[in-house]
């Protein structure tokens, strides 16, 4: 597929950055920013459907708002997991009740999600989870306890879609169910959250004790959990990679800026490592619009998230995973020992503060790890795309 802009895609570009231009005044809370952005139709616009309250545009477009909402600074989402993963989810799966009940919330910007998945035992290992839905003989509803673990916003989060066993005594994917799950429920969900290196805590512990998800929010029917669970996975990496990848380009540059302030790009493995990463860089986008032009586009049901084959999401992690690690170590270098002094302008409300160069570094030591660590991602290339033999697995 070739992706040059014709002159109605620019004629969008133009209005997405004015949209954007406009409405980023100040310093909007998440929440209201989400709302905003459910008021010009900004919400669902990869979505194979529309008429809940989304517009849609065909996939040039979709690049065109990503690249145009990564360079005006936009605040970062809060509504990315109910909009780029639930809702596709729910548009391939879900019931028509599912669908009026859940979308148009999304579209709004109203309702806020989070994602279920990861267990203490069960992080990469996803087939190992062991929270349990027991169905109540009276009204049908489930009744959730568990542990989840690395649930990004939990603590923003209105609803929770939920893996969780319904099957008692089954094991590994058979038995598992997709549930849509309220937050607010107290002393049945409780949400800690997980202090980083960072200092900041995006991601939390959630527990679950007898929550209770409703008989009609099971999404694709009891017990089709895991297929569920892995088409939401493959929806995961579509068009948002080329946001991601023009964040990137803005990080490598305040790098390549800060190594000619100090005179560390006079060093020639430092120019090296320099180009390299930008040559890196360019190749994983044109990988992102090749694999997104060889597919129906993100969302649409059965492909995997626009992944141009099965394994392609997987290459795409293990690519920008390690990149932007490297891209973190090298940003301290450049620094010099400059990068062990903490800024002058610290707050109270933390015992350190970081610069951007300090928070790259630290938080992209989590990159190879997760949403899949690179282990597992080599493994899912090897068996699905290669079709190379199992590798030998222990009893559960």
């Amino acid at each position: 597929m070739d992706f040059a802009f014709g002159p109605e895609d620019e004629a969008f570009r133009r209005e997405a950055r004015a949209w954007l231009e406009e409405r980023l005044t100040g310093a909007p809370g998440r929440r209201d920013w989400e709302r905003e952005l459910g008021k010009g139709g900004w919400i669902g616009l990869g979505w194979q459907e529309d008429g809940y309250g989304n517009r849609r545009a065909d996939l040039t477009r979709q690049v065109v708002w990503a690249e145009e909402y990564a360079r005006s600074g936009a605040p970062a989402r809060s509504g990315h997991i109910g909009e780029n993963l639930l809702a596709p989810t729910l548009i391939a799966y879900g019931t028509p009740e599912q669908k009026r009940r859940f979308l148009p919330p999304i579209a709004e910007g109203r309702e806020l999600w989070c994602q279920g998945y990861s267990e203490p035992g069960a992080g990469s290992d996803l087939a190992g989870i062991r929270t349990t839905a027991a169905r109540a003989t009276d009204t049908g509803a489930y009744r959730i306890t568990g542990q989840k673990i690395w649930t990004s916003l939990a603590h923003e989060a209105d609803w929770c879609f939920v893996l969780a066993r319904t099957e008692p005594g089954s094991t590994r994917h058979h038995g598992l169910s997709f549930l849509l799950v309220p937050m607010d429920q107290p002393g049945r969900v409780e949400v800690r959250p997980i202090r980083q290196l960072t200092g900041t805590s995006e991601f939390n512990e959630v527990f679950f004790d007898g929550a209770v998800a409703r008989a009609g929010h099971v999404v694709g029917g009891e017990g089709n959990g895991w297929r569920v669970a892995m088409s939401l996975l493959g929806f995961e990496r579509g068009v948002s990679t080329l946001a991601q990848q023009i964040g990137f380009a803005q990080e490598l540059g305040r790098v390549l800026r800060t190594a000619v302030a100090t005179g560390a790009a006079g060093d020639p493995v430092v120019r090296d490592r320099l180009v390299r990463l930008w040559a890196e860089l360019r190749t994983m986008r044109w990988n992102a619009l090749r694999t997104l032009g060889g597919s129906e586009g993100p969302g649409s049901p059965g492909s995997a998230g626009g992944s141009g084959g099965e394994g392609a999401p997987s290459v795409a992690k293990l690519l920008w995973g390690g990149w932007h690690r490297r891209l973190g170590e090298l940003a301290v270098q450049v620094r010099g020992a400059a990068a062990a002094v903490g800024p002058a302008d610290r707050s109270a409300a933390l015992p350190y503060e970081l610069d951007a160069a300090q928070h790259l570094f630290l938080f992209s030591r989590a990159d190879t790890i997760y949403g899949g660590s690179d282990e597992i991602q080599r493994t899912i290339i090897a068996e699905r795309a290669l079709g190379l033999p199992r590798e030998p697995r222990g009893r559960p």
